[in-house]
C-alpha cells in the first residue's frame, strides 16, 4: 500500500487562497469502474490517500460519473474540492443553468467548488461563450448565487482557442488543458497557454498526463511514473488530473504522488527529447488531431459529423437506459 504518511503535495489554486492536492481524481474514468460499489471504494481510498481535487462533467457517461461520485461523496463532501463541467458547447445561459441544477442533484451537493465550461474546441466557441445570453452569463450568475465558488474552462484541441477564450475578458479562476511530454513538442498548451494563465493569476489544471488512454505506456514509450512525474513537475501547474478506474491504477498513482520528487528542468528536457520522434506529428495525442476524444454533444452543437463507433456515441444511442438523458435542447443547435 502507498505510504499515506508521506502526503500528497498541496498547491495554491491560483490567487484564490485555496490549496488543493497536486494529484486529481478524473471523473470520466470513474464511470468505467466495474460497478458503483467499486467506484465508491475508489473515491474513499483516494480521499484517505490524500487526494482532495475531484473532477467530473455533466456529460460523462450520460450522467453516470456524476451519479456515482455523488453516492461516493455522501458524508465526505466537506473533505474535497469538487469540480464539474457544463456542456453547453456554445448554447445559451438558461440551458447551462439547468445543467448546473442537474449536476448538483447528481452530485448530491448544494454547491460546486469549481464549475467549468467543457471542451472548448472550435474557433467560434469563445464568441458563442461571451455573446449576450451565452454561457458566460450563467457562470457569473451561478457565482453570484453561491452555487459555485470558482469558474473556468477546459479543452484539449488547440491552444489558440484557449488563448482566444482568455482574450474574451471574462474573469476565469482556472483553465484546464492536456499536459504531458508529448504536448511540449506538438501544438503545445504548456508553451503557449500556461504563461498567460500565470500572468492572470489563474490555476492551471493539467489532464491527460498519459495521453488519455495510456497508449504511450502500453507502447513502451515511457513509464506511468515518468509521465505522471513529468506532468506534476511542469512549472505553474496546480493539479494533474488522471483517470483511476481500477484499484491497482489508483494505488500506483498514489504511490507516485505521496512520494513525489519533482523532475528538474534538465530531466524534463531529456524526456521531451526522448519522445520527440513519436510526438512531433501528434500520433499519441489524437485528442488534438482526430474525432476520437471529441464529445458528440459538442460536434452536434456545431453541426459536425460524429463517429458512430465512438464509445460516447454508443452511450448516447442507449441514453434512455441511463439517468443522464440529454435535455430536448441538446438535440438541435
Amino acid at each position: 500500500m502507498p505510504d499515506a504518511n508521506a502526503g500528497i503535495p498541496r498547491r495554491n489554486f491560483g490567487n484564490t487562497g485555496v490549496r488543493i492536492s497536486a494529484l486529481g481524481f478524473g471523473g470520466h474514468h470513474l464511470g468505467d469502474a466495474e460497478d458503483q460499489p467499486t467506484a465508491t471504494r475508489l473515491v474513499h481510498e483516494s480521499i484517505d490517500g490524500g487526494i482532495t481535487f475531484f473532477d467530473n462533467c455533466w456529460e460523462y457517461h450520460r450522467g453516470k460519473s456524476e451519479d456515482w461520485m455523488g453516492v461516493a461523496l455522501k458524508g465526505k463532501r466537506n473533505q474535497v474540492f469538487l469540480m464539474t463541467k457544463v456542456c453547453t458547447h456554445g448554447r445559451d445561459r438558461d440551458l447551462a443553468l439547468r445543467m448546473l441544477e442537474q449536476s448538483l442533484n447528481r452530485l448530491q451537493t448544494d454547491h460546486l467548488d469549481l464549475w467549468q465550461i467543457h471542451g472548448v474546441s472550435f474557433e467560434n466557441d469563445p464568441d458563442l461563450f461571451i455573446r449576450p445570453n451565452g454561457a458566460a452569463e450563467a457562470l457569473e450568475k451561478a457565482r453570484q448565487q453561491g452555487k459555485v465558488r470558482f469558474v473556468g474552462f477546459t479543452g484539449h484541441k488547440d491552444p489558440a482557442v484557449h488563448l482566444k477564450m482568455l482574450a474574451t475578458g471574462f474573469h476565469f479562476d482556472s483553465v484546464q488543458m492536456p499536459l504531458n511530454p508529448f504536448d511540449a513538442n506538438f501544438f503545445s498548451f504548456q508553451r503557449q497557454v500556461i504563461p498567460e494563465a500565470q500572468r492572470r493569476g489563474m490555476a492551471v489544471l493539467g489532464m491527460k498526463p498519459i495521453c488519455g488512454a495510456g497508449d504511450p505506456v502500453k507502447k513502451g514509450t515511457l513509464t506511468a511514473e515518468e509521465a505522471l512525474r513529468y506532468a506534476m513537475s511542469i512549472p505553474g501547474v496546480t493539479v494533474t488530473i488522471t483517470g483511476m478506474e481500477k484499484p491497482e491504477i489508483l494505488r500506483q498513482n498514489l504511490q507516485i504522488a505521496q512520494n513525489f520528487r519533482p523532475m528538474e528542468q534538465e530531466e524534463r528536457n531529456a524526456l521531451e527529447a526522448r519522445v520527440r520522434p513519436v510526438a512531433a506529428d501528434g500520433r499519441l495525442e489524437l485528442y488534438k488531431t482526430s474525432l476520437k476524444y471529441d464529445n458528440p454533444e459538442a460536434r452536434l452543437a456545431h453541426e459536425f459529423p460524429i463517429d458512430t463507433q465512438q464509445k460516447e456515441v454508443k452511450e448516447m444511442m442507449k441514453s434512455t437506459d441511463n439517468t443522464g438523458r440529454p435535455f430536448p435542447e441538446l438535440q438541435s443547435k
